[in-house]
């Protein structure tokens, strides 16, 4: 019975562990310094980043760099420290 209930709990927490699916199971707070972003006209926007955010819902990035604030894809974007 004991050994039951061990292996009930494993199944439990390995369970909760994967229906997470793309999320973190603790947040971790990034910084960066600079970014580069690809426009679809082709053209890269390099600089020091403001601030940034990436979205809980989807793969959206918004990064403000030099006063203008882009938002766009997660592949499109590469943040550096």
């Amino acid at each position: 019975m004991k050994r039951l209930m061990i292996a009930l709990l494993l199944l439990m927490t390995l369970l909760l562990c994967t229906a997470c699916g793309n999320r973190a199971m603790f947040d971790t707070n990034y910084t960066f310094t600079r970014a580069m972003i690809a426009l679809p006209d082709g053209t890269y926007i390099e600089g020091p980043v403001e601030s940034w955010r990436d979205y809980d819902d989807g793969d959206q990035l918004q990064v403000t760099i030099n006063g203008v604030t882009y938002l766009t894809h997660a592949t499109n974007v590469v943040l550096m420290n």
